[in-house]
């Protein structure tokens, strides 16, 4: 059985699918139709509809707490890769670098193999000698890095 969270996804995803690359919803209508409290579909958005992750989300106060999400679609992989670095701030964790590649990967901005090697260099393990108070910020320079060196294949 899918969890909740999971269920609210799908549920947006195919939303959005349906709408061309976006859809605006009713954060109380989705939440009903899920049967749920509105608070894990904020959830939900918050977590699996990021920029990161290829989408923005804007909120409108008032008219009945519509929300609006529109996917991401860059043209080209150079496009995409370049999008990634400029969400990427100070401090990466691993999961965040997991996720933003398997995006990549999805989106054909990188294949699997690219991505299998970044993810090792980013890894918990790979970074393992690495002081855990500073351990995220070097995690996302040499994210950025890898990334950056795709560009010039």
């Amino acid at each position: 059985m899918a969890r909740l969270v999971d269920v609210i996804e799908a549920m947006i995803k195919e939303l959005i699918e349906e709408n061309n690359g976006s859809a605006t919803i009713s954060r109380s209508m989705l939440a009903e139709q899920a049967n749920c409290v509105p608070s894990q579909v904020t959830y939900v958005l918050s977590t699996r509809f990021s920029t990161g992750n290829g989408y923005i989300v804007e909120s409108r106060r008032g008219g009945g707490g519509q929300i609006t999400i529109t996917q991401i679609k860059p043209v080209g992989p150079d496009e995409y890769i370049r999008a990634v670095i400029d969400s990427v701030g100070d401090s990466l964790s691993q999961q965040e670098a997991k996720t933003l590649l398997v995006n990549a990967a999805e989106s054909n901005a990188v294949n699997t193999r690219e991505a299998t090697s970044i993810m090792s260099a980013v890894s918990d393990r790979a970074l393992s000698k690495v002081d855990t108070d500073i351990r995220s910020q070097v995690r996302a320079d040499i994210f950025k890095n890898a990334l950056a060196g795709l560009l010039i294949r």
